[in-house]
């Protein structure tokens, strides 16, 4: 595959899986639910919450202007958001940290 077509399926794909606006997605961020989601390095920031920030800015760069490295977390992003979404828990997922897990790398399970 051709770099462009890579670079234009990798943001197509990401755009389609990530659905938090990135200003809602910084608020979603400052919240408890958010700090306590996911797994924890070191007793320190979850790998999960350090991509959601990376995300906000993904979010706001131009496609032109992307990186590499960019490129390859937003493929890292989408491959963890439709692998998670496959681990769906049965009954209500509203206040799950499975959820909270999936809002940390910019998905909503509830807006689907």
């Amino acid at each position: 595959m051709a770099g462009g077509q890579d670079r234009d399926g990798t943001v197509s794909a990401f755009k389609d899986l990530v659905n938090i606006p990135p200003a809602q997605l910084e608020k979603w961020l400052e919240r408890d639910e958010s700090k306590k989601a996911g797994q924890h390095r070191d007793g320190g920031e979850s790998t999960g919450h350090a991509s959601g920030r990376r995300i906000v800015g993904l979010l706001r760069t131009r496609k032109a202007d992307l990186s590499e490295d960019d490129l390859a977390h937003m493929r890292k992003v989408c491959g963890y958001i439709r692998r998670h979404l496959t681990q769906r828990p049965s009954g209500d997922v509203t206040d799950t940290t499975w959820r909270y897990s999936l809002m940390n790398w910019g998905h909503d399970p509830l807006k689907d």
